[in-house]
């Protein structure tokens, strides 16, 4: 919650500061390209590890809980260093892909021991096998793919040491570019499982099961999903780190990798009528927003011709597709987790006012794309001269702004159902 939260501060300066009228007041590009770090790491990072770690421990028996401790204290404190590391000495940003970095010993210390704990976590998860608290329908399916999300991020971890061995020891862009490309790729897969157990929960949670949730079918949907994972090892073995072949090999892995996830998605297409029948909920809500959005950005991946803001577009479709999925689970999480439900009225609207507002960002961003508006810059340098370049940012802006509002209300929500009940109805 704490990095989804810091996340959402920092994209208004993001949002502003390429938003046609408000750019000017930010003419530091610095600020910028520091804040775009530390957004992505919140948000795409330790976000997305943190939640894998609730759902990981839920499935991981309470044994070798001192582990379990130290890992969230590790990634804990690797999470404030990566905060407070931009306003010391020497944070240079470099904006390569997949996990960006301050090129600080700060910043990288508390990006290390973000890895070593979230990494503790996954290997607590994997090592250790039993049953934990009550799931809802579909449970084998539903741990088998927990445990394979797991897998996809010890793999990840793996690959980064791997990566890190080959890489001759320099600095800059090109280097942590090259150092995460692999990981990042791999990482991915696991968002993508836990996507896919995130919707399977919420549909079950909302009465409308597929067809064959009962059946084998489900599990195999889900192992299917997690196929590409056999072709890590092989990409490393035939093409060396940082080679043309390793880095094109990657891109095909992204590409048609997670088509894997197809008869997964499919699965729960075919719930949809009873989703939308069941009674208005938050849940309901964040499982629709979240099947759109993430339609939309794999749409838009394939609509991707250079360097331009259709990129981005792109991979924040995805991520907010990923993002509402864990929301709505958050939701039908937190009375397992020992808290009060969601129980307020306007909190079934959260989901439409986070990706609503996504939605018009990206679509901004895309439009904006088509005209050669070119990424990872801001204010003056994105050169904005044509009326629809103009339209197309100012869409992306106003879009941005909503889907803050759209989080706040989310973490307004949830800080309502995990205060102390005294607290609460006082």
């Amino acid at each position: 919650m704490a990095a989804l939260v810091g996340a959402g501060l920092l994209a208004v300066v993001l949002v502003l500061s390429r938003t046609p009228g408000a750019s000017a007041l930010f003419s530091s590009t610095n600020l910028f390209r520091a804040a775009l770090v530390v957004h992505v790491d919140l948000s795409v990072l330790v976000w997305f590890m943190a939640f894998a770690g609730v759902l990981t421990s839920i499935v991981t028996p309470d044994r070798w809980v001192p582990m379990g401790w130290l890992a969230w204290a590790l990634a804990a404190l690797g999470t404030c260093l990566m905060l407070v590391s931009p306003f010391l000495d020497g944070a240079q940003p470099l904006l390569n892909n997949y996990i960006p970095v301050l090129d600080q010993g700060v910043f990288l210390a508390g990006l290390l021991a973000c890895g070593a704990g979230f990494g503790m976590t996954l290997l607590r998860c994997l090592l250790l096998n039993g049953s934990g608290p009550e799931w809802p329908a579909g449970e084998r399916a539903l741990r088998q793919g927990v445990r394979l999300a797991a897998l996809a991020g010890a793999m990840a971890w793996l690959a980064f040491g791997w990566t890190w061995l080959q890489l001759p020891a320099t600095q800059g862009t090109a280097y942590f570019e090259l150092l995460f490309w692999g990981p990042g790729h791999v990482l991915q897969f696991q968002h993508a499982l836990l996507l896919g157990v995130a919707w399977l929960w919420l549909v079950h949670g909302l009465g409308a099961q597929p067809p064959v949730s009962q059946g084998r079918w489900l599990r195999w949907a889900v192992m299917l999903a997690a196929v590409p994972l056999a072709a890590v090892p092989v990409l490393y073995v035939v093409w060396p780190v940082g080679s043309p072949g390793h880095l094109a090999a990657f891109t095909e892995l992204m590409q048609w990798g997670h088509l894997w996830m197809l008869p997964l998605g499919a699965l729960v297409l075919t719930a949809l009528p009873g989703v939308w029948r069941a009674a208005p909920s938050p849940q309901r809500s964040a499982l629709l927003f979240s099947l759109l959005l993430f339609a939309t950005g794999g749409v838009l991946a394939y609509m991707i011709r250079g360097v331009n803001v259709v990129v981005p577009a792109h991979y924040h479709g995805s991520i907010v597709g990923v993002t509402l999925a864990f929301m709505g689970l958050t939701y039908a999480l937190l009375p397992l987790l020992g808290y009060r439900p969601v129980q307020a009225a306007w909190a079934r609207w959260q989901p439409v006012v986070y990706g609503g507002g996504q939605l018009m960002h990206i679509l901004g961003l895309a439009w904006s794309g088509g005209y050669g508006v070119q990424r990872k810059v801001a204010g003056a340098q994105q050169v904005l001269t044509t009326l629809p370049e103009k339209i197309g940012m100012g869409m992306m802006g106003l879009g941005g702004l909503i889907a803050i509002i759209g989080g706040v209300m989310f973490a307004w929500a949830c800080i309502q159902s995990m205060r102390p009940r005294a607290v609460a109805e006082g």
